[in-house]
This record gives structure tokens, sequence and C-alpha cells, in this order.
């Protein structure tokens, strides 16, 4: 029996992907940008074991077993497979993959991106597969390929129609910028009632104003937030991602039928923190 353990930490994009150009290949409309929460606090735990022994491939996913048929698992298993260093016969031994987040699930908390780059890791270890891995983790979940890395990445969209430079890079490591801190205040463990996939696909055939966003908003935003995390400015890196996290937002209200993903109490937050900068005249880096 050959077992690796990974784990892989949460990431919250701060220049939103909402929208695929290509559903199979799990490829955006626009570049995104993300920042990596420290792993101590939330993070998905793997392990992936191959056995001569095993009778058939098994997936647990918070201790409950799940379809291991999944096509976006079965993504990663072969784009892996693909690649790997074993011995001929070793690829054709029977998987088990345990996976447990230690935060909740479809909460709205990049459960998948930590899950696929984490389960993307493990089996890259197992399999001794070499090299630039975050293609592999975006089979499986796109926004996956940001939490292969740590401090403020960019998944850049690429042009490729295969999707071989739709690839994530480190834009800066955690220690550029060790005094931002990330608050997760969870309102509600409840999953969400419409999957973020199934959201994208019914923005992309429904709402005009997706496609406004990816052609004249995005591409400038972005570059401007990758320049303010790179000079540590903060208030145009915090009202960046407060205007793009209202757009999308925007987007899945003016999908038909709407996705709303926002709740009273996620609302109050918001204008309480409205409120406080309106009291200080600013956007202030602490209370």
């Amino acid at each position: 029996m050959n077992t690796v353990t990974c784990i892989a930490p949460v990431n919250i994009a701060v220049i939103k992907y909402w929208g695929k150009r290509d559903e199979s290949l799990i490829l955006p409309t626009n570049d995104s940008i993300s920042a990596t929460l420290d792993i101590d606090q939330l993070h998905a735990k793997t392990s992936v074991m191959i056995s001569l022994d095993f009778k058939e491939d098994h997936i647990w996913l918070n201790g409950r077993e799940q379809d291991i048929k999944n096509p976006r698992l079965q993504n990663c298993l072969k784009e892996i497979k693909k690649r790997s260093q074993l011995p001929g016969y070793m690829n054709d031994w029977k998987i088990h993959i345990c996976s447990k987040n230690n935060f909740p699930t479809a909460a709205g908390l990049a459960s998948s991106a930590a899950g696929y780059a984490c389960l993307a890791t493990a089996l890259a270890k197992l399999y001794k597969v070499e090299g630039d891995i975050s293609v592999i983790a975006r089979s499986g979940s796109g926004s996956a390929c940001r939490s292969i890395f740590g401090g403020f990445v960019r998944w850049h969209m690429g042009v490729d129609k295969n999707g071989a430079d739709s690839i994530a890079k480190q834009i800066v490591p955690a220690s550029h910028w060790p005094e931002m801190r990330i608050l997760i205040l969870v309102v509600t463990d409840e999953q969400k009632k419409i999957p973020s996939a199934i959201g994208m696909k019914r923005s992309m055939e429904t709402s005009q104003f997706l496609q406004y966003r990816i052609s004249h908003t995005v591409p400038e935003r972005t570059n401007k937030m990758q320049q303010a995390i790179i000079e540590k400015d903060f208030k145009t890196f915090a009202e960046l991602t407060m205007k793009d996290s209202n757009q999308m937002h925007a987007v899945c209200l003016d999908t038909y039928p709407p996705c709303v993903y926002m709740n009273n109490i996620s609302n109050s937050i918001m204008n309480l923190i409205h409120s406080y900068n309106d009291a200080v005249n600013d956007v202030k880096k602490n209370c």
C-alpha cells in the first residue's frame, strides 16, 4: 500500500471568477485574483491510498462515501495518471480517497477549491508527478488552481482552446503583506441552494450584465488589483474587493431565474462596514 496525506488552504477571491468559456475543461471567461487563507485556520485534509489489495475505487468526504464516478474527480485522476512516474502495473491499482474539511462544505467558503487543490497535490505526490499541477487542480474545480499557492494568486484565463495556458501564478507570498488579516464570518452553515457551477452556467446563458462585466470591467480591475497588492495599497485593494463582490452578486440577480447567495445577516455586515467607513470618512485598515 502507498499512502500520501496533504493539507490545502481555502482561498477567497477578491476579483471574482464567475462564468466559463468551456464547461468541460473548466476554462474561465476572465482572470481572477484571490487571497490564500492561513492553512492553520481553514483547510481541507486528504489522504490517498493505492493498493493491490483494493477491489474497487472509493472516496469519502467528511466521513460519508461519495460517487467515485464524479466526472470532475475522474478528470483529476485521468490527468494524474497521464503523467504518472510509477511503474506501469501500479497505475492499475485501485485507489481509496478520504477527505475532510474543517469548515462548512458548500456554504460559500470555497470547499471545492481547497478539496481539489488538496486532492491534486496528494495524487501528484502519490504518483510522483512533477511540475505545475494547477492545471490538474483546475480540472476538478476552477478556483482550486489558486489554492495550490499561498499569498495572493492570479488565475490567468488563457487563450489556448485546450486550456494549456489557463494556470495560476503567485503574485506575492503571504510574507509580502504580513499585517493583512481576513475575518471569516460564518452566518450560516447551510449549503447553497444553487451550486456555483449551476449558477455560473445560468448566468452565462441569461445575464447581459455578465457579458458587460467580462468585456469592460474585469480586465482593467484585475490589473489595478494586482498593482494594489504589490504596492500594499489597502484603500485601493479594499475598494476594488467590495466593488467586485457587489458586481458579481448583481450579475447573479441579473441571472434568470436569479441566484441569491447573500442573506439578511450578510447584508447587515456589509452595511456595517460601509457605515463605519462613512463615519471615519476613509476606508480604514483597522477599527
